[in-house]
């Protein structure tokens, strides 16, 4: 199995540090950003198997990220990440192609295995994908 590598990007340094440590432990290739603009140039530069975004960034909107990211990482898993949950901020987010939803303070069995099933469920669609083909 290859190293899967993911971006998280908030601009709170120790949330990001912390949830780059735990998957780094993990096993995982991470990157980090603290802007929305870092980790469109990081996503158009390399590529990531998985996104963890903050809903409230310094320069733009996470939902934003959500929509610019496909031009840079069309096959990133997105997962949003708030510290402000509400049922509109979800829905916004599934809405602009979300692929998860984590809200803070985070668990990190919550955040382990939401990472883990995501990354299972893609690589099974790309088997599938070429078993099929």
């Amino acid at each position: 199995m290859d190293q899967k590598h993911i971006l998280v990007i908030d601009d709170d340094e120790s949330v990001l540090e912390t949830i780059a440590r735990i998957l780094e432990l993990e096993g995982y290739g991470v990157e980090t950003a603290r802007t929305g603009r870092e980790a469109l140039e990081k996503s158009s530069l390399d590529s990531f198997d998985l996104a963890i975004i903050d809903l409230r960034l310094p320069d733009m909107d996470g939902t934003n990220l959500l929509t610019a990211m496909p031009e840079t990482a069309p096959r990133t898993i997105k997962i949003m990440l708030t510290g402000y949950p509400s049922p509109e901020a979800r829905t916004e987010a599934i809405r602009k192609k979300a692929d998860g939803y984590l809200v803070k303070p985070l668990q990190i069995d919550e955040l382990l295995i939401t990472v883990k099933n995501h990354l299972e469920k893609r690589e099974e669609n790309t088997y599938n994908a070429r078993v099929t083909t």
